[in-house]
């Protein structure tokens, strides 16, 4: 019988599926939920050391001669510290030693309980990787915990061997043993070059293949090979994704395709497996299909080789450039196509783009629609960038957003220090917040006559008014929408834009003409396109529910 604490049960099951079972064990009370199980499982072979300065060089040893990994226990407190010589003499030999600490909740930390104190990151930069393990009680908890211990070892010979240190929270009572086994455990592999041929043999085991192309500048596609993905994978981006070569062969609405999906297609679109690589993704109705539909794998491709786990699905890392991954998978493809692509191309080209009245909607989408070929769109973010989802881009214009972390602070800062070093024309989409709040992006001497900004101003944050959810008081409403009655066009003008202000569909239309010309203008140019929250919230509403009702017929 072995601990009933499930970080305990992930961690040890972990090392075991990692083929780690060498141990030393030191005394202690906080740790014996580790102990007791590492000690009662026949696949560990444990050592008892008491003085923990001394079992972290034991356990070096044990590590040197069988050149593997090699793990020393120990109970919290200052037993800790004294494992702290024996880690730096680890880290400059490059020895693969793991430290795993019990620790009290972190909430009796600084509160003169025995036995106490701040355990997380306290070999500083004399370990490659230091986790601090949660104590389960949730789902999310339980992938969590799970990740964390791949992570870190993972990181025992990633780019060099050297030590690890896995610190675990532990609530009493410590001396429930209830467990009858180990629990099965999701173990996250690395690959690379050498290697990634063993992933090209299982992708005959999955008939229905996913690939998920984040934010990227770069263009990972072959235009050869581009189609004969497509025959096998479902490819899923966004605007974001720029993979100009493929672009006809990549499902763009995803997140409106979701949103109108009927209950009984559901199980036809999960796929067994993803391969994903680039940066972000908007689309949050994405995000929630595929954690609460997991595929049998997930692939992660980056030439940094780090986990990123979106979807709580990983299992494997391959640390490769995206292209060269493509280019060696290609021939492993079978010469039979899918119909799981299909599936999802067919319910894409059933969702229609928004018709709708004057809004912001209407304004993004008649913009996109006139843009010139070979323009750069940049978006802001929030509604804007979600917005422009809704419509097909020409494949020839490059489109960015600042979606690291997805701030609305300095999107019009880049957007402009993109343009100064443009020949290109550069369009600004952005909205009234996003605006203001980077207002100073234009004090400066650098603004070109190739800039040109559509600004969205409808008197605040219209989003947080679609969340939801999210019921407001008059209140709340006036602090979390940030509402003002502000214009921009005093500030246009004195930074030398030519400005128009624009109120109804017809303003709109006019204005258009002179703002998509392919030509360069004498001034760069600011549209301030005035519309109603509400109204733009009615119309959002109206397009999704309109388009929910046709995918049911």
């Amino acid at each position: 019988m072995y601990s009933d604490k499930k970080n305990v049960l992930q961690l040890v099951s972990l090392l075991k599926e990692y083929e780690i079972n060498d141990i030393v064990l030191c005394p202690g009370s906080r740790n014996s939920p580790i102990v007791h199980t590492l000690a009662n499982h026949p696949f560990f072979h444990c050592y008892a050391v008491t003085d923990e300065r001394s079992a972290g060089f034991f356990a070096m040893g044990l590590a040197l001669q069988s050149n593997k990994p090699t793990v020393v226990c120990c109970t919290s407190g200052t037993a800790l510290l004294n494992i702290h010589p024996a880690i730096a003499e680890a880290y400059y030999q490059q020895i693969p030693l793991i430290v795993i600490s019990a620790d009290r909740p972190a909430a009796w930390i600084g509160q003169m309980d025995g036995q106490t104190l701040p355990q997380p990151n306290v070999f500083g930069t004399l370990v490659k990787k230091s986790v601090n393990l949660p104590e389960i009680q949730t789902l999310e908890d339980e992938w969590y915990c799970n990740r964390l211990i791949n992570e870190a070892l993972l990181e025992l010979n990633h780019h060099g061997k050297g030590p690890i240190h896995i610190n675990i929270a532990l609530s009493e009572p410590l001396f429930q043993y209830t467990a009858e086994k180990l629990p099965a455990t999701r173990v996250i592999s690395r690959y690379y070059h050498s290697d990634v041929e063993d992933l090209f043999i299982r992708l005959k085991k999955y008939n229905k293949q996913m690939m998920i192309i984040g934010q990227t500048n770069e263009d990972y596609f072959e235009k050869d090979n581009s189609n004969i993905l497509s025959s096998h994978f479902a490819l899923l981006a966004e605007h974001l994704n720029n993979q100009i070569a493929s672009s006809s062969t990549i499902i763009k609405n995803v997140d409106t395709l979701l949103y109108a999906l009927p209950e009984d297609e559901t199980d036809t679109l999960v796929p067994d497996l993803i391969i994903t690589f680039g940066g972000h993704i908007v689309s949050k109705r994405l995000k929630k299909f595929l954690r609460s539909n997991p595929p049998k794998e997930h692939w992660h491709i980056s030439t940094d080789g780090n986990v990123v786990d979106l979807y709580c699905s990983l299992t494997a890392i391959v640390e490769m450039k995206p292209a060269e991954f493509l280019t060696k998978m290609i021939p492993f493809l079978t010469n039979n196509s899918s119909e799981y692509p299909n599936r999802w191309k067919n319910l894409s080209e059933s969702i229609s783009e928004p018709e709708i009245d004057y809004s912001e909607i209407s304004a993004i989408g008649d913009l996109i629609k006139s843009l010139p070929e070979n323009s750069v769109l940049h978006l802001g973010n929030s509604s804007v960038v979600r917005y422009a989802q809704l419509f097909s881009i020409s494949n020839s214009i490059k489109v960015f957003c600042n979606r690291g972390t997805a701030g609305i602070e300095g999107s019009l800062s880049t957007a402009v220090g993109f343009a100064a070093s443009s020949e290109k024309l550069n369009y600004v989409v952005i909205g009234d917040l996003s605006f203001f709040y980077d207002m100073n992006a234009l004090w400066n001497n650098h603004i070109k006559s190739n800039l040109r900004i559509l600004l969205l101003n409808n008197g605040g944050g219209e989003i947080f008014q679609a969340l939801p959810g999210l019921d407001m008081t008059e209140q709340t409403h006036r602090f979390v929408t940030g509402t003002h009655s502000t214009s921009a066009k005093g500030w246009a003008i004195e930074r030398g834009f030519q400005y128009t202000d624009i109120h109804n569909q017809k303003e709109l239309k006019e204005a258009l003409k002179t703002f998509t010309q392919s030509t360069q203008t004498e001034k760069p140019m600011l549209l301030e396109v005035f519309t109603d929250k509400a109204e733009d919230v009615r119309l959002l509403k109206e397009y999704y529910q309109q388009i929910k009702v046709k995918s049911n017929r």
